[in-house]
C-alpha cells in the first residue's frame, strides 16, 4: 500500500535531487495524514505487523544499554517487542488518541512531534523508529535524535515495506482510484512498482541527513530482513483500513474499497501471502 505521500511513493528521481530537508511534498508536511491513524488505534494495533525478531535482537545486541526512545510509537507495538528483549523503554507520539492505547498497553509516552519535543536532563541508549520516521523532518529529527542518546548509542528508523501481489494490486488501485480520484499520490504507479525500491530512495535521502548532522552520528549502515506473512481475507481488510492512505476515508468510501479487494481475495482462493521487507538505517551516535 502507498504509505509515503511524497516524493518517495511518487518521484524517486526528484527526490534524490532534492537537499534531504527540501524536497517537495514531504511526509512530515502532512499533519492530516500523520495524525490520522488514531482514528481506529484499537483497529491498528491488532492489524498492523510487528518487526522480525532478529531485527529486535540485533538492535538490542548493538545497543550500549537498555533505555530505548521509540519515536512516532503509535499503540506501542514496536515498544513491546522490546521490552520483552529487556529494554525500558519510553515513547513519544503525536496523535494522544495513539498515546493514550500506547500507555494503557504498558508503555510511557509522551504526547508531542519528536522534533518539538524536549528529553530534558534524560539520555537514552537508542532512538528507535518503527515506521514513523518519514512524519519527521529530517534534519530536524536526526538533530535531535543526536541530543538525547548517550555517546555510542544507536539511531534505528525502520519499516515494515510490503510487495502487494500484483492482482491484489490492481484491484487496489481500481477502487482507489474510483472512490479517492483527487488523491495526493497516484496509486496505480505506486503499487505496481516495487515498493522497496521507492522506500530505497527515501532511506538514501534519510542517511544524508544524518551524515549532516554536524557530525553527531558515524556513518549510516542498511540492514534488511525479507519474510513473508499469509493473511485470511478478513485479516488483510482489517489491515488496509489501518493505512495511510485510507485512515480519512468516509465509511461508505471505506466499504468500497474493501468490498473490491475482498473479492479479489476470494477470487485467489481466501489469503494472500504479502513479501515483506524490512528496512533499517542504523548508525552511532560519536
Amino acid at each position: 500500500m502507498p504509505t509515503l505521500p511524497s516524493s518517495a511513493s511518487s518521484s524517486p528521481s526528484a527526490a534524490a535531487s532534492q537537499p534531504a530537508s527540501q524536497s517537495p511534498n514531504e511526509p512530515h508536511q502532512r499533519r492530516d495524514i500523520a495524525e490520522s491513524f488514531g482514528t481506529d488505534a484499537e483497529r491498528y494495533d491488532r492489524a498492523r505487523p510487528r518487526y522480525p525478531d532478529a531485527l529486535i535482537q540485533r538492535i538490542v545486541a548493538a545497543a550500549p544499554g537498555p533505555d530505548l526512545l521509540d519515536v512516532g510509537c503509535g499503540t506501542g507495538i514496536a515498544a513491546r517487542q522490546f521490552q520483552a528483549a529487556g529494554c525500558k523503554v519510553h515513547g513519544v507520539e503525536p496523535d494522544a488518541r495513539m498515546a493514550e492505547l500506547a500507555r494503557r498497553l504498558g508503555t510511557d509516552t509522551d504526547v508531542a512531534k519528536f522534533e518539538d519535543w524536549e528529553p530534558g536532563e534524560r539520555r537514552f541508549d537508542v532512538v528507535a523508529a518503527g515506521t514513523a520516521w518519514h512524519w519527521i523532518d529530517l534534519a530536524a529529527g536526526a538533530a535531535k535524535a543526536a541530543q538525547a542518546l548517550r555517546p555510542g548509542g544507536l539511531l534505528v528508523p525502520f519499516w515494515n515495506v510490503a510487495e502487494t501481489p500484483p492482482d491484489l494490486a490492481e484491484a487496489v488501485a481500481d477502487a482507489a482510484e474510483r472512490v479517492m480520484p483527487d488523491a495526493p499520490f497516484d496509486f496505480r504507479a505506486a503499487l505496481t512498482r516495487s515498493m522497496v525500491d521507492g522506500y530505497q530512495v527515501f532511506l538514501a535521502r534519510a542517511s544524508d541527513a544524518i551524515r549532516a548532522a554536524d557530525g553527531a552520528f558515524g556513518e549510516p549502515e542498511l540492514w534488511r530482513y525479507d519474510w513473508e506473512f499469509t493473511y485470511t481475507r478478513d485479516a488483510w481488510l482489517d489491515v488496509l483500513p489501518t493505512q495511510g492512505a485510507f485512515t480519512r476515508l468516509r465509511p461508505d468510501q471505506l466499504a468500497e474499497i474493501l468490498r473490491a479487494v475482498g473479492s479479489a481475495i476470494d477470487t485467489r482462493g481466501g489469503t494472500v501471502t504479502m513479501p515483506y521487507a524490512t528496512l533499517a538505517v542504523v548508525t552511532s551516535r560519536r
